[in-house]
């Protein structure tokens, strides 16, 4: 059984560059949520080059210094080969492993046993339930799917949104599964409904703020690769499905050229400095000044319009480069 990782254990060990990272490892989702931030569908690509597969299970493993990787998508449970193949050799080499499902495998009170040996390798299984999944997703579904993960020892972290009661009904179905005990087995988290994907026709930002009143991007500590070889510099749900500044993703065919692109994104000036000093100690800067003022409807849209306008990485800005030295994450 591997150690288990709890929500805030996972949030810190991302904000600290290189001990994590994200294997959005399918496209393909079963479940078919309204509000998608990723787009997934049943026909959605899934990974079909093993060989390039391989050399991004390669780097994983070999890096040293990273201890967690998440798994996501889609839905992980759906591409079967990927990951019984990512979970076996990640655990091989010591990797702590963090799924996130929807549970939609646990059709019958007995999980399949490739889950459940995937299930034993996890330290977290973060298990999403809302009212978007309930059409595909029953209750009785969820609470198998809870003890299944429980039975292998990993803990839960039940995703949910932070609106209406969704949190009171995912803590029924918890002490359905688990009794008045269930917080030996899981916690509840809420998140902020996501404009991306098929949830821009759901859901809307209504707050938007001035570009000087944001602070650091976290998610630059923790980048993605992609089951098909692109690389992102956060995991932010847009750029994964290909859309935002070119500068936040890179192409791989090998795990040398995985190593490269990290680095890249490590190394590159103006990421750097979002990651550390912040984007609105940025707006200072007199290429983004009509940005502190601004506003807007999160962070990521702020680092796009700076990253529209920046120069090239290669192209030196000794007011950027002096930002990076601000304050750096542990």
């Amino acid at each position: 059984m591997t150690s288990t990782l709890t929500h805030e254990d996972i949030q810190r060990l991302r904000r600290r560059r290189g001990r994590s990272m994200l294997l959005f490892i399918t496209d393909r989702c079963p479940v078919g949520c309204a509000h998608c931030s990723v787009d997934s569908r049943t026909d959605s690509p899934t990974i079909i080059d093993f060989a390039l597969f391989d050399e991004i299970l390669d780097w994983l493993c070999s890096t040293d210094g990273l201890d967690v990787v998440d798994i996501s998508g889609g839905e992980p449970f759906a591409e079967r080969r990927g990951l019984e193949l990512a979970s076996e050799r990640l655990a091989q080499a010591g990797k702590r492993q963090v799924v996130h499902t929807s549970g939609i495998w646990a059709g019958r009170e007995q999980a399949p046993a490739w889950i459940r040996a995937v299930l034993a390798r996890c330290s977290c299984v973060y298990l999403g339930t809302d009212a978007f999944h309930a059409r595909e997703i029953s209750g009785e579904r969820f609470v198998h799917a809870a003890r299944a993960i429980a039975e292998e020892g990993a803990w839960i972290v039940v995703q949910v949104l932070g609106l209406g009661d969704m949190a009171e009904h995912a803590e029924q179905l918890l002490r359905h599964a688990f009794g008045a005990g269930y917080a030996s087995h899981a916690e509840i988290v809420t998140s902020t409904p996501l404009t991306d994907g098929r949830g821009a026709s759901v859901f809307f930002r209504n707050t938007r703020l001035p570009g000087h009143a944001f602070g650091t991007c976290w998610a630059l500590t923790s980048p993605m690769v992609r089951y098909d070889g692109v690389v992102s510099a956060c995991c932010n749900e847009s750029v994964i499905m290909g859309h935002g500044p070119s500068r936040l993703r890179r192409r791989i065919a090998t795990s040398a050229e995985l190593d490269a692109a990290i680095d890249g994104f490590r190394s590159d000036p103006l990421l750097r400095a979002m990651e550390s000093a912040g984007l609105g100690v940025l707006t200072q800067h007199p290429r983004f000044a009509d940005l502190a003022e601004g506003r807007c409807g999160g962070i990521c849209e702020l680092c796009w319009k700076m990253l529209e306008r920046a120069p090239d990485r290669n192209q030196p800005d000794r007011l950027i480069q002096a930002v990076t030295t601000l304050r750096m994450p542990s």
